[in-house]
């Protein structure tokens, strides 16, 4: 960084990914600060700006000094697991100004010697005392998946046995009947493919197997709604309750409901002609599946399918994970949120996998845009009807 760019900082203010400080905070305060970058999208902690005002006020060679020495601390010996920074003094209109640059970091949570969390929440830092964020937590630094977890009172005895004998034969090339000839319960071949443990399904199995799934998570679901307008206020021509059953059923009762309100146009001029979707049928198969199968299964909301006059909006409860972009989604390129999820569900659902589904639908029908809505933790994809 350079004098230039650290003025041009220094002038747009703090926010959730640049800090200033007067001089360099108590080791505790300056502890949290870290935690809540690295716990966060990363960012620098400027000393030597006023944090009121924005004014420099340069340190000493000798405070230089003691405020790396004190840096070097913090990180290595107050901080679990300990996290690697990287500071540079730069001179202002002759000012030292000690930049200390705090990456994302990959092995969330970071925590205090107490053991406490911290984010930051727009220019300040929190506490994560909420469950289902520092499960977040765990899963973005790779410690903990959403599909592994036991789904507690639920039991493998409500599992739909004709879609898991499908899945079995579509994976495997053999029925439920042959397993169990072979000497395998029922009970076995959940806990092998990672669906069940101790007669309590896991989220994934949950999820793809268990008829009475909506009765645990009624949240991690889908719900349609058609409007006669292009606004949230206009008046509803048609709605779904939350969707019942297995990932399979709603992913049906989904498609179903876009169905009944697409237009249908005649492939030709001919009397008889079939009729076709106005946007294609694999257009919505594809972004559905590719919803279910990706969403964020910490998060305790459901998809959204809005039906507008003018367009077609499929929210997903997350932003993309990691470093993922839109551009990066749109070439191909993808990151497994929920992979025990996707191994099942890539027999059950229509997926084609190999992250060319959004592609696909690009190719079917370009007139899509879509939105990493970060300070929401949403996705959404917008579908635009061009003869609406």
């Amino acid at each position: 960084m350079n004098e230039k760019e650290l003025v041009d900082i220094i002038k747009r203010g703090e926010s959730s990914t640049v800090q200033f400080k007067e001089r360099l905070p108590h080791i505790d305060s300056l502890v949290h600060e870290i935690i809540a970058f690295a716990n966060t999208k990363g960012g620098c902690l400027l000393i030597g700006v006023n944090d009121k005002t924005g004014e420099l006020n340069g340190l000493s060679f000798s405070e230089i000094q003691q405020s790396n020495s004190e840096i070097v601390n913090a990180v290595s010996q107050k901080i679990f697991p300990s996290i690697r920074v990287i500071t540079e003094t730069i001179s202002v209109e002759g000012q030292n100004i000690i930049v200390v640059r705090i990456e994302e970091g990959v092995n969330k949570p970071y925590k205090d010697r107490n053991g406490i969390v911290y984010v930051k929440n727009g220019t300040d830092k929190r506490k994560v005392t909420s469950n289902d964020e520092l499960a977040r937590l765990l899963r973005e630094g790779g410690l903990l998946y959403a599909e592994e977890i036991p789904v507690k009172g639920s039991s493998t005895d409500d599992i739909d046995l004709k879609q898991f004998d499908l899945f079995l034969f579509k994976k495997y090339k053999k029925s439920l009947n042959e397993f169990i000839q072979e000497k395998l319960s029922l009970e076995q071949i959940l806990e092998n493919l990672n669906l069940a443990k101790n007669r309590e399904f896991l989220l994934t199995g949950l999820l793809s197997f268990s008829v009475k799934r909506h009765n645990f998570y009624p949240q991690f679901s889908i719900q349609c709604v058609s409007m006669d307008g292009s606004i949230i206020g206009s008046t509803y021509s048609d709605s779904e309750n939350i969707l019942e059953g297995t990932i399979a059923d709603i992913f049906r009762g989904a498609m179903d409901f876009i169905g009944r309100n697409m237009k249908k146009v005649p492939e030709t001029t001919g009397f008889n002609s079939p009729a076709k979707w106005e946007i294609p049928y694999e257009v919505f198969e594809e972004l559905l599946v590719n919803a279910l199968v990706h969403r964020d299964y910490f998060i305790s909301s459901t998809i959204k399918v809005l039906v507008f006059s003018d367009r077609v909006e499929i929210i997903s409860p997350g932003k993309l994970p990691n470093s993922l972009t839109v551009e990066n989604i749109k070439n191909g390129i993808s990151i497994i949120r929920n992979p025990i999820l996707l191994s099942t569900v890539q027999y059950i659902l229509p997926y084609k996998g190999l992250g060319t589904g959004i592609t696909r639908s690009f190719s079917l029908y370009p007139d899509i845009t879509m939105e990493n809505k970060i300070d929401e933790n949403q996705f959404k994809v917008v579908i635009h009807r061009t003869n609406g």
